[in-house]
């Protein structure tokens, strides 16, 4: 292997070790404007599918980046908010209070269940969290049962500044050992969003 290629690996490998999930001291990167550019939240929505009367679930929000533009695509929806950190959630809530927005609930998850209803949402979505995930099947049995009929389940991975992105082929695998089935893939192997949807 190319010392290139090494290098890389080695970066990714010590950051998975060390920072196994992105710190909430941290969360000012997930802010950068720049994060546009590989998948902006027009584009997000446009992908999710989603009505101005959808209850959609983000998991892993960090500190509202997307979740803004996209509660205010949810008029007469609700956006739900899910993250492992309160401290993120507390950051997102206060971004979404400044901006006025107020169709949105606040859920504090343990890494491997969900105290929701079944059948609950339109759409759930991940953005460049999935690979810090540690019971990614568990998510996804989970995200299964969440769901509507119907529902879409989108998971965006960006392979630029992440070091926990996890293969295309790895997350088909698991959606499918859930249940679900392959709606739509957009972009490339690296920088891609990945559709699945629960059969009706």
């Amino acid at each position: 292997m190319r010392e290139t290629e090494t290098i890389p690996i080695m970066i990714s490998q010590f950051f998975k070790k060390h920072f196994p999930i992105c710190p909430y001291q941290f969360s000012f990167i997930l802010l950068c404007p720049l994060r546009s550019l590989f998948l902006s939240p027009r584009t997000l929505a446009k992908r999710l599918e989603i009505r101005e009367d959808s209850t959609v679930l983000e998991v892993g929000p960090g500190p509202g980046y997307y979740s803004v533009p996209l509660a205010r695509q949810l008029p007469h929806g609700k956006l739900v908010l899910a993250d492992i950190q309160p401290q993120m959630l507390a950051q997102a809530k206060k971004r979404l209070a400044k901006r006025g927005q107020t169709n949105v609930d606040y859920y504090q998850c343990d890494g491997s269940q969900f105290d929701l209803p079944d059948n609950h949402f339109d759409a759930i979505f991940l953005i460049t969290v999935f690979g810090e995930v540690q019971h990614q099947q568990e998510y996804m049995t989970e995200f299964f049962r969440l769901m509507k009929p119907g529902g879409i389940l989108s998971i965006s991975e960006i392979a630029i500044g992440d070091p926990h992105i996890t293969p295309i082929n790895n997350v088909q695998e698991l959606a499918t050992h859930a249940g679900f089935t392959v709606d739509k893939i957009y972009g490339s192997r690296w920088n891609y969003t990945a559709n699945f949807r629960k059969p009706r």
